[in-house]
């Protein structure tokens, strides 16, 4: 079957499946897409259990304004095709923060230069590069990814740079990374809370409240 019958028939899919509810709700939450069937993930899985992954394919899933159109193409992307410079282009063409979630979960933790990805990603100065770059490091910690000595250094002090942005988008993202990082082991746990003992003074702030989260997760 050619690339366009493919795509014809997963759309038939889509109206078949489509939840015009869910659809509503994630319009009202702030989700905003061109298109929305307001598919569950599982039926999405269920749906991509169907085709073989594919370069081509999910290439054309990734450029329409569809929301299951973008959710399937980041689980039919052959790793092994898919390029940092396309990773980059596609982080760029991100529409949501579901997007940037599920896209780092089907794809970009599995690529085999993830972390590198990851940290040039939230070095960029662009809100959607570091969002998926905090995003795809704290997925690696939870899949229990042994950083060097090097990597760990530069992974907290990212993060406790972009714990303080302004942008509470990024510095929510840089908490969560934390949090998870400093449950790998103990080293880690030294790591974070030697770092953030110099910036948990601000008293009142949203900072001050993370800090002392991060710090009594040190001590558990």
């Amino acid at each position: 079957m050619e690339v366009k019958e493919i795509v014809r028939d997963i759309k038939s899919q889509y109206r078949t499946a489509m939840n015009g509810v869910a659809s509503a709700q994630m319009r009202e939450s702030g989700l905003a897409y061109k298109v929305n069937f307001g598919i569950e993930l599982p039926r999405l899985l269920a749906i991509a259990r169907d085709y073989e992954p594919n370069h081509e394919l999910a290439q054309t899933l990734w450029k329409e304004g569809i929301r299951e159109s973008k959710i399937l193409a980041g689980v039919l992307m052959p790793i092994e095709k898919f390029y940092p410079e396309i990773a980059d282009i596609w982080v760029e063409q991100i529409p949501t923060q579901e997007i940037a979630e599920l896209t780092v979960m089907n794809l970009f933790a599995r690529l085999p230069y993830a972390s590198l990805a990851a940290f040039r990603w939230i070095s960029d100065s662009r809100e959607i590069f570091q969002v998926c770059g905090l995003l795809l490091l704290t997925r690696l910690c939870m899949k229990g990814c042994n950083f060097n000595e090097s990597a760990s250094y530069e992974l907290v002090d990212q993060a406790v740079t972009l714990l303080q942005d302004s942008n509470p988008r990024v510095a929510q993202q840089a908490f969560i990374l934390l949090r998870k990082f400093l449950q790998l082991d103990a080293e880690s746990c030294r790591l974070v809370r030697h770092a953030i003992e110099p910036v948990q003074s601000q008293e009142g702030t949203r900072l001050e409240g993370w800090c002392q989260v991060l710090l009594a997760e040190c001590m558990e």
